[in-house]
């Protein structure tokens, strides 16, 4: 049985013991090490978020180095609050709202798919506050307080297995244990890891489930995520969670785009197979409540019992939606309701987190629940919404299977826990945006290591790029799903996904295509970045009423109220004296999004 364990701080090892220093970065021959942005940025794998923890740092510091990584009696440690200190004072990167910190991450090779119990252990020298410990694809393992004094050890299973990853249109292997502390000084003294075996939790579902990546410096109320990535906090080490969601997806696109094939390779007897959809399905024809979605939900139950493992249905999680009236508009009832006829018919337990969490989201009001989702959404949950919303699913496990005539339902409610007391913030939730001065700062973790070559600023902006650094600026929702809506334009190229992002979000107007086509190479005018970049501005922002300005007989009808928005914001030379056909620059557009401040 496999089997392998870490003494951090050291640089030895005995036949059991593997001695891990602060110089030890990952690399696939090596099979162990820790991973910063350094060689985040030069292996091709580390550049996935599901084949690495789920941690990046925010986008304008991908090209910088971070993490530095230091050693002690106690093992390795990354003194955030001084990292975060350096960024303001160096780059005057200041972070208002929630308290933000450098993760610590450290990744190994195991020879199979699988579960594994790992042993956590950090021995502090100063007692360490809200410490979160993250395993896999950013699964929250533990949350709480570890005394100065003592060596807090702790034990968690994870789960290893294959992914399709955002935007990628095949099954990538996966055979990695990813452990993430954070804190305002994550440490890590040991890791013990073993091979066990136990039933597997496998979901499948939207992007209200899966595991969200995080940027940092992280705050947890301004990161996406899924309950799914939450859910291990309310499980004990009998059970473990192996997620297969993914944003955009619907019944029917789960099995298309391979998800689906990876849960029917892996799945085996005694193992459970959850089952969340309903916010994309809404949006086809096809798909409705009583006919596609009930056809493939039934197709998933069968299948799943015939691999004799059990399957639990979830009701969509409500959206903080209310009407003009102010009373409570609830967009996704068809789809919970038939969820609910479903179980009944199939003898298949389902865990009503639509009523639980629009009960909670009606109690709160439209304000009070903002705090539980990502800024300016009012879908998608943060760490806290997430954390709150796999609580409800906890709760409804307890419920419903502890009552069940099954020994396997009545096992898995079993495995709950209470979790770890609630998570709310008490700080303001404020977007980041990136700093005035940006310059960057020394790691001496960099060593001889070759940093990435900085991309060049002053050439020509085409109309992916554009759209990329927008949707990253206005923190659209990434997709893993492309439509097909361009002829010009296929899955598999690296900014497919981007693109429906901007499409969903109202970014291209009709105006800007052709004969179904969107031309994404093409050099983008001062005029069509204004129009980009007001529609993206407008999703998170009132644009200012409408005056006439010098550029109103010199620009399109359709980029006139984005031409006089841009006006009002500053974001034009009031005078009339910009050039709206002139070609803009990568630079340019960086300057544009850091003007906007969204």
């Amino acid at each position: 049985m496999f089997r392998r364990n870490f003494l951090f701080g050291v640089d030895s090892a005995t036949a059991n013991v593997i001695g891990v220093t602060a110089e030890d970065l990952y690399q696939p021959g090596k099979g162990y090490g820790f991973v910063i942005e350094l060689n985040r940025r030069h292996q091709e794998l580390l550049k996935f978020p599901e084949l690495n923890s789920g941690f990046d740092t925010m986008y304008w510091y991908q090209d910088k180095n971070l993490t530095y990584i230091q050693n002690d009696v106690n093992g390795c440690f990354v003194d955030s609050n001084a990292i975060v200190d350096a960024l303001a004072e160096d780059e005057g990167a200041h972070y208002p709202g929630e308290h933000r910190r450098i993760p610590l991450s450290f990744k190994m090779d195991v020879p199979r798919q699988g579960n594994f119990l790992a042993t956590i252990t950090i021995r502090p020298e100063e007692t360490m506050e809200d410490v979160l410990i993250f395993t896999g694809r950013r699964r929250l393992a533990y949350k709480g307080t570890i005394e100065a004094g003592r060596e807090f050890s702790f034990v968690t299973v994870i789960n290893v297995c294959d992914i399709v990853p955002r935007g990628q249109e095949r099954i990538y292997s996966d055979t990695t244990i990813d452990i993430t502390i954070v804190a305002d000084k994550p440490r890590l003294t040991g890791v013990s890891v073993v091979e066990t075996k136990c039933p597997t939790i496998y979901i499948a579902g939207d992007s209200t489930v899966t595991d969200q990546s995080a940027e940092y410096p992280y705050a947890p109320g301004t990161s996406y995520s899924g309950w799914g990535q939450m859910l291990t906090a309310y499980l004990n080490k009998d059970v473990a969670v192996s997620n297969h969601a993914h944003s955009g997806l619907t019944t029917e696109s789960f099995r298309k785009e391979g998800h689906y094939a990876i849960i029917d390779q892996y799945s085996k007897h005694r193992d459970y197979y959850f089952i969340q959809f309903g916010h994309n399905d809404q949006k086809l024809e096809e798909l409705k409540a009583r006919g596609g979605y009930r056809i493939n939900m039934l197709g998933y139950i069968n299948e799943c019992r015939s691999r004799g493992a059990y399957p639990v249905l979830v009701t969509p999680l409500a959206r903080n939606s209310w009407k003009g009236d102010g009373t409570y508009n609830d967009l996704l009832i068809e789809y919970a309701e038939a969820v609910k006829e479903i179980g009944k018919v199939t003898e298949t337990p389902v865990l009503d987190l639509h009523g639980l969490s629009k009960d909670f989201i009606v109690t709160n009001g439209l304000e009070a629940s903002k705090a539980f989702l990502f800024p300016n959404d009012f879908t998608h949950s943060n760490d806290f919404g997430a954390y709150k919303m796999a609580g409800f699913i906890a709760q409804e496990i307890k419920r419903v299977c502890g009552q069940h005539s099954s020994p396997s339902y009545r096992f898995l409610a079993k495995c709950v826990t209470e979790g770890f007391g609630e998570w709310v913030n008490e700080e303001e939730i404020v977007l980041p945006t990136k700093p005035e001065k940006y310059e960057g700062i020394t790691n001496p973790n960099a060593g001889a290591l070759l940093l990435s070559e900085i991309e060049e600023l002053d050439t020509n902006a085409d109309r992916a790029a554009v759209l990329d650094m927008l949707i990253k600026t206005a923190r659209f929702f990434p997709t893993n799903v492309y439509n097909d809506m361009f002829e010009d334009i296929v899955g598999h190229e690296w900014y497919a996904g981007t693109i429906e992002v901007a499409y969903q979000n109202g970014m291209i107007l009709p105006e800007m295509v052709e004969d179904s086509k969107f031309f994404p190479t093409k050099e983008v005018t001062v005029e069509e970045l204004i129009v980009f970049a007001l529609n993206g501005y407008s999703s998170r922002k009132t644009l200012p009423e409408q005056e006439p300005c010098a550029y109103d007989d010199r620009c399109a009808d359709y980029a006139r109220k984005y031409v006089r928005a841009a006006c009002s914001l500053g974001l034009l030379a009031k005078d009339g004296s910009e050039d709206l056909t002139r070609l803009v620059t990568r630079g340019q557009v960086v300057e544009l999004c850091r003007a906007m401040k969204i």
